[in-house]
């Protein structure tokens, strides 16, 4: 059964995205970053390399030949969902295959659009029988 974690109040959801992706890394898990828009893509590849400069997470994308040795991958389509341990979703929706991931990890911003669709996907989850549990980013919790 897949973990699900949702961390809402996020002010900058890429930035969440990317201090969430290292804890994990640090913790010794593998993180497949769901981000299935080109912008979000690459910014969030961007931060990952700008955000703090003494500790690198190395990344790269899903289809490149270093995937397999890279402890984060960011994917576009939901056939490059390759691990199985951490799915980071950066999509409004549901990403295919979520399922099949040790733990799922869903930033929720401030805006009241981002909010509606995180209640959507809280009560899916739920009724999936999935545990669920909310970390509020607003207070200091990841």
């Amino acid at each position: 059964m897949t973990e699900v974690r949702f961390y809402h109040n996020a002010q900058d959801r890429l930035e969440a995205a990317c201090a969430i992706t290292t804890k994990a890394v640090r913790a010794g898990h593998k993180v497949v970053v769901f981000a299935p828009d080109a912008s979000t893509a690459q910014r969030y590849d961007n931060l990952l390399w700008t955000r703090q400069p003494l500790s690198f997470v190395p990344h790269v994308a899903a289809s490149s030949p270093l995937a397999a040795r890279t402890p984060v991958l960011i994917a576009r389509r939901a056939e490059e969902l390759v691990h199985d341990d951490l799915l980071l979703n950066l999509a409004d929706d549901l990403p295919e295959g979520y399922t099949r991931y040790a733990q799922l990890v869903e930033i929720v911003g401030t805006d009241e659009a981002s909010r509606v669709t995180a209640r959507e996907r809280w009560r899916f989850y739920k009724q999936q029988a999935h545990p669920v549990q909310a970390f509020d980013l607003s207070k200091g919790n990841s």
